[in-house]
């Protein structure tokens, strides 16, 4: 029976470095939200249905809700559309069994004169995936962002 089933949760490990003048200023490590998106995205993935599944985008709004397993979007500033406000991943890699991990960056000349309170992970069609809401950080022209997000099932 379909209730019998047993469910796997999935979580994330959020890994952020405040970089200022490219030096280590702040390490950051914090578990995150995965949101009911992800959990429609895998299902179709797993059904064969993989167009635009996959995530290959990190966002950075200005939301301060509480992160919430129904989050769909975050909240970006009105000087950064959508467009300048996500960015794609550097890369991906898979460090143990049951995990993938995407690296992220966002440079000097990025976002600056932002106060970045969210950020998304998000799939190819634009489906938000894991949503961490945290502490203010001021984006200026002399920091430097320097991101892990893994995935752990």
């Amino acid at each position: 029976m379909v209730h019998d089933l047993i469910r796997v949760e999935m979580e994330g490990l959020f890994r952020l470095e405040l970089r200022r003048h490219g030096k280590l200023e702040q390490l950051i490590e914090e578990r995150n939200l995965i949101v009911d998106g992800a959990k429609n995205q895998l299902a179709r993935l797993v059904g064969g249905n993989v167009a635009g599944r996959h995530i290959t985008q990190i966002g950075f709004g200005i939301g301060s809700a509480a992160a919430a397993p129904t989050n769909t979007a975050l909240t970006f500033s009105p000087l950064h559309p959508t467009t300048s406000s996500r960015k794609a991943v550097s890369s991906v890699e898979y460090p143990a069994i049951g995990q993938v991990q995407f690296n992220w960056s966002l440079s000097t000349t990025e976002l600056n004169d932002v106060t970045i309170t969210e950020f998304g992970l998000f799939c190819q069609d634009g489906t938000l995936f894991a949503r961490k809401a945290r502490a203010p950080i001021q984006k200026d022209a002399d920091l430097s962002l320097v991101g892990a997000w893994t995935i752990l099932f």
